[in-house]
């Protein structure tokens, strides 16, 4: 798919409070998620992924933790990248956050 119009396509019910959409080629991701289900009192647990991941704070506050760094408040128009197998998370501190996520290469895991 070359082409995804926000009108056209539906979420992705990933959980309660979290939705998604995807557009990739065989070897980058963008992801578009919406979040509404903020703030929490914790952060989510630590995952890691062997994908080099760019992330654009489109809407909202979070805090953006990763491993060996400091936790960074963050808000709409900021970014943040995190490299391959570093462990990281998120926080949200707003009701409503939407994030959008590149990844290379493709997470098949998210197809």
């Amino acid at each position: 798919m070359s082409v995804l119009q926000f009108d056209k396509i539906p979420y992705e019910k990933v959980k309660e409070g979290l939705e998604r959409k995807i557009i990739h080629t065989d070897n980058l991701m963008t992801v578009l998620i919406d979040f509404s289900n903020g703030p929490w009192e914790e952060k989510e647990p630590p995952h890691s992924h062997p994908h080099q991941q760019t992330s654009y704070v489109a809407a909202g506050e979070i805090v953006f933790y990763c491993e060996g760094e400091e936790d960074q408040h963050l808000k709409a128009g900021d970014m943040f990248a995190v490299q391959p197998d570093k462990k990281h998370t998120i926080k949200l501190l707003t009701k409503n956050v939407r994030l959008i996520d590149s990844f290379y290469p493709v997470r098949e895991d998210f197809l």
